[in-house]
């Protein structure tokens, strides 16, 4: 047994953790067992990033509990048999669609397959959409580096896709003297080793003159302009669109069920929609990342999920903030977790939270009341005008991260053609462009030993212009009303959302057909009524546009139907 080896069996056996082995590699660790904690079994991960291998693969069990199967689609089809793309992305979430647009910049055939019935399903539509500065990462790491080039990019990317985007910067609070003074070092050292270009000392007049509602409590705190807000999941549609417009292939309800090797190079994919045969794959699966690299046998990270749970505020307490804020003690400032706060969202909600604790499980979304409760406890008092008749609901999200808690971006070292994408985690939609940069550089040289790479000439940027009725003048309602009266035809009261937009979301080029597809593109349902109201509306739209039946629509996928098929006494449906 090599002496690293040796030395972290012994810290864990002094540490009160016996009968659990340590195993080399490849250039990580293997830890196999058995423990009765879910958060011990994450303890022991993170200790073992303490010996200088690459990665901690952390198989220990947890006594009793059996890990519930991937949520797979129902289809079984071969509507993709025999595809040979030169580049295949595994996985449908803000980075995968990202690495796919980037892609198509060159002349390719690219394929996405997406295991869910639309994109950004999982941690792109369960975030709070915030444009990280960059301070909050570790000097010298990917997350870091990644951040802060990839916030940078954020005024042009969206406005070439026409999403909103605004940056109102944020402003980390104190509620001590001493430590806010302490926190001006702290801040200086890594804003001048990330290349965080802006951010500035406000003293508690100041915070009052940016922020009014804020408590009394707060002495000091710091703001950093270059913060930026927008919508995770339109983001992520709009670079799913521009990307389809510019040839690349997206397969929806397809999951990968295994990867075939020959010599070291995988050869195959074998999907539940048949046999893909592609050049080079790029593994950006997200919570499950670590399980489809174990398909490949390069399983050198594990994903350990961490929770987090969102409050969303009405509208009307939308102007109550103008930016994100949150107070911080001394220990948040060196944390994983930055700990929630309060947020404006791009819509004008805002967001409380969210929480972080650990859990075993990949896709469950459930919000507990306790969490929920302690969120408001702990950040109600920020502002004084909040209460909790002003929540409208709530939400969770899982992040995939590593036991390093670093963001794993590179070419396999052991399987030719194996591109990662992994660990992305906060702030991984900030430094979305700029992964997706370096993988399309690592993927078209990859691909250059076994083909010619050639610019796209036909590649467009700018994804086509669609109105929103809300954010338009009069005058300009009446122009558009006037050509095509459908966008006249308010079928969301709440979020004022026109049929003309629903038809708009159905028809593009990454159709939307169930409610929650349409409510991530154009958010009907989105108001207090939460869909009460536009759902059935919505409904008789996609039936309208897509020759689609009442009972075969879904709220997201999957067996989410809506309505179903009366059976009469005979047994054949109606």
């Amino acid at each position: 047994m090599p002496s690293n080896v040796k030395k972290m069996q012994k810290v864990l056996e002094k540490e009160g953790f016996n009968g659990i082995e340590c195993v080399l590699w490849h250039n990580s660790v293997k830890l196999e067992g058995e423990l009765e904690n879910w958060d011990d079994i994450v303890k022991v991960g993170k200790i073992a990033t303490k010996f200088g291998y690459k990665g901690v693969v952390n198989e220990i069990k947890l006594k009793g509990f059996n890990e519930p199967a991937i949520q797979e689609p129902k289809i079984e089809d071969g509507k993709i048999d025999k595809r040979n793309p030169d580049v295949l992305i595994i996985g449908g979430g803000v980075i995968g669609c990202s690495i796919a647009r980037e892609l198509s910049r060159s002349n390719l055939d690219i394929m996405l397959l997406e295991k869910e019935s639309d994109v950004a399903m999982h941690a792109s539509s369960r975030n709070d959409g915030m444009i990280h500065p960059g301070i909050a990462s570790h000097p010298g790491t990917l997350r870091g580096e990644m951040n802060v080039k990839g916030n940078a990019m954020y005024t042009q990317l969206c406005n070439e896709l026409d999403i909103p985007f605004e940056r109102w910067g944020n402003i980390v609070m104190f509620d001590n003297p001493v430590i806010a003074q302490g926190a001006r070092a702290f801040f200086a050292y890594r804003a001048q080793r990330l290349g965080v270009p802006e951010w500035h000392y406000v003293s508690k007049k100041g915070i009052k003159e940016m922020e009014p509602n804020v408590t009394d409590k707060v002495v000091a705190g710091y703001s950093f302009p270059t913060t930026g807000y927008l919508s995770p999941y339109k983001l992520t549609v709009a670079l799913a669109e521009n990307a389809v417009e510019n040839g690349v292939e997206i397969s929806l309800d397809t999951i990968v069920k295994s990867l075939n090797k020959e010599q070291g190079k995988i050869v195959s994919v074998q999907t539940n929609r048949g046999t893909i045969y592609p050049k080079v794959v790029v593994n950006a699966a997200g919570v499950f990342s670590d399980v489809v690299a174990d398909m490949a046998d390069d399983k050198f990270f594990s994903i350990h999920p961490r929770k987090g749970e969102v409050i969303i505020l009405d509208k009307k307490k939308g102007p109550d903030i103008k930016r994100s804020i949150s107070i911080v003690g001394v220990s948040a400032l060196n944390s994983t977790t930055k700990g929630g706060g309060l947020m404006r969202t791009i819509d004008h909600n805002v967001l409380v939270g969210p929480d972080a604790y650990e859990q075993p499980l990949r896709e469950d979304y459930s919000t507990h009341r306790e969490n929920i409760q302690e969120i408001m406890n702990k950040h109600f008092q920020t502002i004084k005008t909040f209460k909790p008749s002003d929540v409208i609901t709530y939400f969770s999200g899982i992040r995939a991260c590593t036991y390093e808690e670093e963001f794993v971006i590179e070419r396999s070292e052991y399987v030719d053609n194996f591109i990662h994408a992994a660990g992305i985690q906060s702030p991984g939609l900030a430094a979305a462009p700029a992964i997706s940069q370096r993988i399309a550089e690592i993927t078209t040289d990859a691909l250059s030993e076994v083909m010619k790479v050639e610019p796209n000439e036909k590649f467009n940027p700018n994804r086509a212009k669609k109105p929103h009725i809300d954010k338009l003048s009069f005058e300009e309602k009446q122009k558009i009303i006037k050509d095509n009266p459908d966008y006249g035809v308010i079928i969301c009261r709440c979020e004022e959302v026109s049929k003309g937009e629903i038809i708009d979301a159905v028809t593009s080029p990454l159709p939307a057909v169930s409610i929650d597809a349409v409510k991530r593109r154009v958010r009907p349902g989105m108001g207090r009524c939460q869909g009460g109201f536009c759902s059935p509306l919505i409904t008789d739209i996609i039936c309208e546009q897509t020759g689609m039946k009442p009972t075969d629509i879904t709220k997201s996928g999957g067996e989410s139907n809506l309505l179903f098929a009366k059976t009469p006494k005979g047994g054949a449906s109606e």
